[in-house]
């Protein structure tokens, strides 16, 4: 009985590594970057991630690149004088000393603005995105392109 709950859990475990993908450097740890699949006529292209900071001093992005395009932003998102949410670029994202930050749909997010290569930004596929910290350094990350956002993935940034 033992032998076969072994084999069983040896099979399911690819599949749980599929989906799950993260990364260290120093007191950063970047969880499961995704992206959603690029429609046909959309320009550009947003990734998202959640950065936890696990040491006690705050780390800031600075920026970020890809080699799908020539041209990645931080933005965010906030709320305008007129009551609508607008998109807006941001020069750097502060990561606080033992929060988490949450890049996520209708929170901070990347832009990869017109991308070169849209055959990369289909489902199941994976893009490189280096993101460059000020203390950490910079950690790059393979995003996963996905259908539809994770079902667990929040939806505001935590600080």
């Amino acid at each position: 009985m033992l032998k076969q709950a072994l084999v069983v859990a040896a099979l399911l475990l690819p599949g749980a590594f599929a989906n799950a993908h993260e990364y260290t450097a120093g007191d950063l740890h970047i969880a499961h970057p995704w992206s959603l699949q690029l429609p046909p006529n959309a320009p550009n292209v947003a990734a998202y991630f959640i950065v936890h900071n696990n040491g006690k001093v705050d780390d800031r992005l600075l920026s970020v690149d890809s080699p799908i395009t020539a041209d990645a932003q931080l933005h965010e998102h906030v709320m305008s004088a007129n009551g609508a949410m607008k998109m807006q670029q941001v020069p750097n994202v502060v990561v606080p000393a033992g929060k988490d930050v949450v890049f996520a749909p209708s929170a901070y997010h990347v832009m990869l603005m017109q991308p070169k290569d849209r055959s990369l930004l289909s489902d199941g596929k994976r893009f490189p995105l280096t993101l460059h910290f000020e203390k950490a350094g910079d950690i790059t990350v393979d995003v996963a392109v996905q259908k539809q956002a994770p079902a667990d993935q929040p939806h505001e940034h935590a600080h």
